[in-house]
């Protein structure tokens, strides 16, 4: 068996590299281990590959991660995804046959895992049929307990070894030593989410666009912002707040480590279908209002 190691926060990271030593451990002499994650930092790109499309080749380094001189790393010019994608269609040897995404330095919960790279890694290796397995741990204070999250990991190797083609399990935990965490849950996904807008859209000199006292959008070429707050759920007084007890952002801030199955892209066979008949409707109209007119 194959096992692929990525992350979204670049090949040079703490939490890969800790990540890659646990899975070697885990493999011992029976499996393979090949690294093939971003050089730069692409966090929060989901699931996304870039303009592909305008790239004839995909420029990669071969690295070394130290005190891992025997796994084969490698560096592409590209995000999570689109490095999973190049080792599936067997651009870095064999391909793969599970993906272990990590360690990201930040938890993956709620509407967070939409835009997670690091879930976005594994979802893509799931559209070819691997398993996965994505690992995040909370926001903490230097050092970060790496050896926590890679631990949880490990003892989930024959989990994933063992599980249906295309499972991808989203894992977080606590950024605490390893005898601090409460246990591990089964956890749905929160309403919260990583990003949170704290103010109005703003122009350069603060003033609000379109707000109460004029009512009026900026003419066109006027430079602004848009002023973000970022929040880790699990760490942030308050930020659980009215959540399901029973959800990862909730059982995370409570000191356990989470465990989430994901889906990736498939079609939606339930609550929408009835608005099929409308909506097919509707095109099949004008489509054959056009056709009238021809």
């Amino acid at each position: 068996m194959r096992i692929l190691v990525t992350n979204d926060d670049g090949v040079f990271s703490p939490g890969i590299a800790a990540l890659a030593e646990g899975m070697a451990r885990a493999a011992g002499g029976d499996h393979e281990v090949v690294v093939v994650a971003p050089l730069a930092d692409h966090s929060g790109a989901g699931a996304a590959v870039g303009a592909v499309y305008e790239r004839e080749s995909i420029p990669y380094e071969a690295v070394e991660i130290p005190g891992l001189e025997h796994v084969p790393t490698f560096g592409v010019d590209g995000p999570p995804a689109l490095a999973t994608i190049l080792a599936c269609i067997e651009g870095f040897g064999p391909r793969p046959d599970i993906v272990i995404s990590g360690v990201n330095n930040g938890a993956n919960v709620g509407r967070s895992a939409l835009h997670s790279g690091t879930i976005g890694a594994a979802l893509t290796g799931a559209q070819f049929g691997l398993r996965g397995l994505a690992v995040s741990t909370t926001w903490g204070a230097d050092p970060v307990p790496w050896d926590t999250p890679v631990a949880v990991a490990e003892s989930l190797f024959d989990v994933i070894a063992g599980a249906p083609p295309g499972t991808v399990l989203n894992l977080n935990v606590p950024a605490l030593p390893l005898h601090q965490v409460r246990g591990v849950r089964h956890a749905r996904l929160s309403q919260s989410g990583l990003i949170r807008s704290v103010r109005s859209h703003h122009l350069a000199d603060g003033s609000p666009i379109g707000g109460p006292a004029t009512g009026e959008l900026p003419a066109p070429g006027t430079a602004g912002a848009v002023r973000l707050a970022l929040r880790d759920a699990s760490t942030e007084p308050g930020a659980t707040d009215g959540l399901d007890p029973d959800s990862d952002a909730a059982l995370l801030a409570a000191g356990w480590a989470t465990i989430t199955p994901l889906a990736g892209v498939r079609e939606d066979g339930g609550t929408h279908r009835d608005l099929l008949p409308t909506a097919v409707a509707a095109a099949a109209a004008l489509l054959g209002a056009a056709a009238e007119t021809v």
